[in-house]
């Protein structure tokens, strides 16, 4: 037998005991048939769900919020099949590109962004990787962590667009864990804060991300210590929560015993140091509440949304009922709006639903999205995948993410 042909039996022999060893099985979303199929497959983000097994595997499956969602104990689970769109980045940028969803192929690892995977997860993903990265193509260093790609909208911490909306699967950025990954490369720095697109929003979250393995160590103990969820100086309810900081999944336990949830919240410059922020009952999967309520995420639009308060795709939805954008207001219009008014941050106002304009019309594959809102006749708000079609009355007007 030949060098050549020996080397290619035993491949074969290497395939068919890695195939073996993936245990997987369909638990495919409702929405799985829905969903486009990708023009582009060039990227794989890591994810970590923040909550258990079950409660993870429920709200992935619910919303189709991931291709593939690894157990504790290794099994993986098929949840939108892998050809098509899964909603799993949110808002998200890599290199110039928005809307990751659109090119790439999203993993959940059941776990926490500070706490290490078992071992039966590493074989899972490793050999997981190992498949989608021979079907696409996909080199090492397009093997993306969540936290890499999320960003956020200004807001009254950072007044410009900013990485570090999301600590989610920052563990998978670290040199120690990528390389039992089989990773052998990785991005060096983040080419959107490079470019000046973005802003750093958390210091220690890109040394995480893109440092040394000696500095990945020094700047995660500021996520595994434990105060960690801890209001003090230099620690605020927005680096805990990040953008569930207002949500009222997340509950917040005063120095003086006093319980509050986040939407109760009013005043957050007068949180008081030694404030413990409950993170346990936030969803795992899925974006945080889009809407900012002026007078209780900011006494001003410029203090609730940053210099993007004047953007067109920022829109003021008065109690009155009226909607405009960020350009059709004046200095002097901003010093008048009235507290309640509802803000929405990187819109687009695809105009109202009629009898023969559907919302599929107006924004395709997104109109059952999480973060696509409809504001109905009566003046209220719902979710994109809150609603049917076919139940969405006339006259709702759609507001999708850009």
């Amino acid at each position: 037998m030949s060098r050549r042909v020996f080397g290619a039996w035993m491949a074969l022999l290497w395939c068919a005991s890695w195939a073996s060893a993936l245990t997987i099985s369909s638990q495919y979303s409702p929405l799985n048939g829905q969903r486009a199929i990708r023009q582009r497959s060039d990227t794989i983000v890591l994810h970590t769900t923040e909550a258990p097994l079950a409660s993870s595997l429920k709200s992935v499956r619910k919303y189709g919020e991931c291709h593939y969602l690894i157990a504790p104990n290794g099994h993986v689970y098929r949840i939108v099949e892998r050809k098509r769109v899964a909603y799993h980045a949110g808002r998200s940028m890599w290199d110039g590109r928005t809307n990751m969803d659109k090119s790439s192929v999203g993993i959940e690892v059941v776990g926490y962004h500070n706490k290490p995977i078992t071992a039966a997860q590493y074989r899972a993903v490793t050999e997981l990787l190992a498949d989608l990265q021979g079907i696409y193509s996909i080199p090492d260093e397009r093997v993306l962590t969540h936290s890499m790609v999320a960003y956020g909208a200004p807001n009254r911490w950072h007044k410009r667009s900013h990485r570090g909306r999301k600590r989610c699967g920052m563990q998978f950025a670290r040199w120690t864990v990528r390389e039992q990954l089989g990773l052998l490369s990785q991005p060096r720095f983040d080419p959107d804060v490079k470019a000046g697109r973005l802003v750093v929003g958390d210091t220690y979250l890109a040394k995480v991300l893109y440092g040394t393995a000696r500095e990945q160590d020094k700047a995660i103990a500021r996520f595994t210590s434990p105060d960690v969820d801890v209001i003090a100086a230099g620690r605020s309810a927005w680096d805990i929560a990040r953008d569930r900081y207002n949500s009222a999944d997340v509950l917040y336990a005063f120095p003086d015993g006093a319980l509050k949830r986040g939407n109760e919240i009013t005043n957050w410059k007068a949180m008081p140091p030694g404030t413990r922020v409950h993170l346990d009952g936030a969803p795992p999967a899925g974006e945080a509440d889009p809407v900012l309520v002026l007078g209780q995420d900011g006494a001003t639009a410029r203090e609730a949304v940053g210099d993007a308060y004047n953007d067109p795709t920022t829109f003021y939805l008065t109690p009155d009922g009226r909607v405009r954008n960020g350009t059709a207001l004046t200095e002097a219009h901003f010093s008048v709006l009235p507290a309640g008014t509802r803000i929405l941050v990187g819109y687009t106002n695809g105009g109202k639903i009629t009898p023969t304009r559907h919302a599929f019309d107006i924004c395709g594959m997104r109109w059952n999205d999480a973060l696509t809102l409809y504001r109905l006749p009566d003046g209220t708000l719902r979710r994109g995948n809150s609603l049917r079609e076919t139940a969405i009355p006339c006259n709702a007007t759609v507001f999708y993410r850009n």
